[in-house]
């Protein structure tokens, strides 16, 4: 049995997670933010009698900047010896702080109504991601990853969260790593973000139907409907549950959004405009605004596929 350590850096109202798979070939799972390997990985790996200068692989869930921030500097207290991989559709945010500010702008800064709101994810691009950096394995799904010995991790492409979300299955012990795509209700903001909601989705149903975690290895404690959470690892029962009740968070949200179609876009005046309507179905009063903005994200996403739709 190989055994996993959660290892938590702190940022702002979130807690970040990273994973340390102690095979011959050491691996850590997402990196956090800039400060995380220093301040956080480096520290914990000592007190396990570990080394950071061991790892020797470097897999990321996804692209976003939490979950890659720490990669350059993770990469560097290894000797610059670890391999990074990462779906080659999230590849670009880990090769450029911009693709953080073009997804800003293309997505949920359409609903903001920022006008600074660019030059703040870019001011947070240089604060928290420790720098550019190529991968040295560009995934597509279905790769089987050696680490060391009898050691294999399965990659599995999950896209909706971001377009490269990939899930990590250790194999024979079933424990997959899969980011921030079983979302429930969300995290601190309380709603579930998204970018493409039918691929959100699909990957919720191939992770409960065909992968069956045994245990499931969370990006952040994600939160159920009484705004308890069971924390980031997740045993078999508790998987299946987050699963289904993301799948059934995921149809009223969906519901929710085909009911607004009907009405168009409100008049404005609400911190929700122009998904006011949405906000009400769903009893949604979290404050949209506040980075990363999951309910912008995600209503995009559904009012972007509609679009696609109608011009396909």
């Amino acid at each position: 049995m190989v055994e996993v350590h959660p290892l938590y850096s702190p940022w702002g109202r979130f807690g970040l997670y990273s994973f340390f798979v102690d095979a011959p070939e050491p691996a850590i799972v997402d990196t956090g933010i800039a400060t995380s390997p220093a301040e956080g990985m480096a520290p914990a790996l000592a007190r396990l009698g570990r080394r950071i200068e061991d790892v020797r692989w470097i897999l990321l869930t996804h692209g976003h900047i939490d979950h890659v921030g720490g990669a350059h500097a993770l990469w560097e207290l290894t000797g610059r010896r670890a391999e990074i991989a990462i779906h080659e559709a999230d590849a670009p945010m880990l090769r450029s702080r911009q693709a953080h500010v073009d997804e800003y702008v293309a997505g949920r800064g359409c609903h903001l109504g920022d006008p600074d709101g660019a030059a703040k994810v870019a001011a947070a691009t240089e604060a928290v991601i420790s720098g550019e950096l190529e991968p040295t394995v560009s995934l597509t799904g279905g790769e089987t990853l050696s680490l060391g010995g009898d050691v294999t991790v399965s990659v599995h492409a999950i896209p909706g969260h971001t377009p490269g979300s990939v899930a990590y299955v250790l194999d024979g012990q079933d424990d997959v790593f899969v980011g921030d795509a079983c979302q429930i209700h969300g995290a601190a903001n309380g709603f579930p973000g998204y970018a493409d909601p039918a691929g959100y989705r699909a990957g919720l149903v191939h992770l409960r139907d065909e992968v069956r975690p045994r245990r499931l290895f969370l990006g952040h404690p994600y939160r159920h409907a009484d705004g308890a959470t069971d924390g980031v690892v997740l045993d078999g029962d508790q998987a299946q549950r987050a699963l289904a009740e993301s799948l059934d968070i995921e149809a009223r949200v969906a519901e929710a959004a085909r009911l607004w179609r009907h009405t168009g876009p409100d008049a404005g005046g609400s911190p929700h405009s122009p998904f006011a309507a949405v906000a009400e179905e769903l009893g949604y009063t979290g404050d949209p605004t506040l980075e990363p903005s999951p309910f912008f994200t995600t209503l995009h996403g559904y009012t972007r596929t509609d679009k696609e739709h109608r011009h396909g």
